[in-house]
């Protein structure tokens, strides 16, 4: 007969868990019920038939969990391993990417921000600053564009605000620094990063442009 375990709902809350489980057979299952502050664990009670107690006694017996488990683990000993020799071999990466932060340019060499500051309204983290000044021209640039990347989330708002895809985070995620200092971005250095990341960046872009 199957042996329940039952605990006092009043004594430990509905998702509490027991100090003393008490013990009952399936037999007092009528006489606990639920209705009286008590709920039962586990009342399926196990098959009395003869094959079913002949294949738990063979499970028990010659442990047949444990040997299939050896063979999960020997079959994967002969599989390819997953893993890449890093950083040598580095794996794909989605177009949708968000990595570090790059100002671009357009083919004339002209930047593309227009100092909308979408991007440093958009912000949730505060990590942008941009001052801007208007040109002999008309058209407006910026003088001075800053990114606070220790404040960064990478959630990508600036990229979706930009009306000219000026600000974009690349493909490039193998920035790390010794300095707080060096994760301070001016926009002289994010001016390079487009420099350096423009062909990655712009077939990023292309690929993702159905979805944008």
């Amino acid at each position: 007969m199957a042996t329940l375990k039952i605990f006092s709902l009043a004594k430990h809350g509905r998702f509490g868990v027991p100090k003393n489980i008490r013990m009952y057979s399936s037999r007092d299952k009528d006489i606990l019920a639920p209705s009286k502050g008590y709920i039962f664990v586990n009342n399926k009670e196990l098959s009395m038939d003869l094959n079913d107690i002949t294949d738990r006694s063979a499970q028990t017996l010659f442990l047949s969990e444990l040997l299939r488990g050896f063979g999960v683990t020997l079959a994967h000993i002969f599989k390819e391993p997953a893993t890449i020799n890093y950083p040598f071999e580095k794996g794909p990466l989605s177009p949708r990417f968000r990595g570090e932060h790059a100002l671009r340019r357009y083919p004339s060499g002209e930047e593309r921000c227009i100092a909308c500051k979408l991007c440093e309204a958009i912000c949730p983290a505060q990590a942008i600053t941009i001052e801007a000044e208007e040109r002999a021209d008309g058209s407006r640039r910026t003088t001075r564009y800053d990114i606070d990347m220790t404040k960064c989330i990478y959630c990508g708002f600036c990229q979706e605000a930009c009306p000219v895809d000026a600000i974009v985070e690349g493909p490039n995620f193998e920035f790390s620094t010794e300095t707080h200092e060096e994760l301070l971005y001016n926009k002289e250095k994010l001016l390079n990063n487009g420099d350096k990341w423009e062909s990655e960046i712009a077939s990023n872009l292309q690929a993702d442009h159905l979805y944008r």
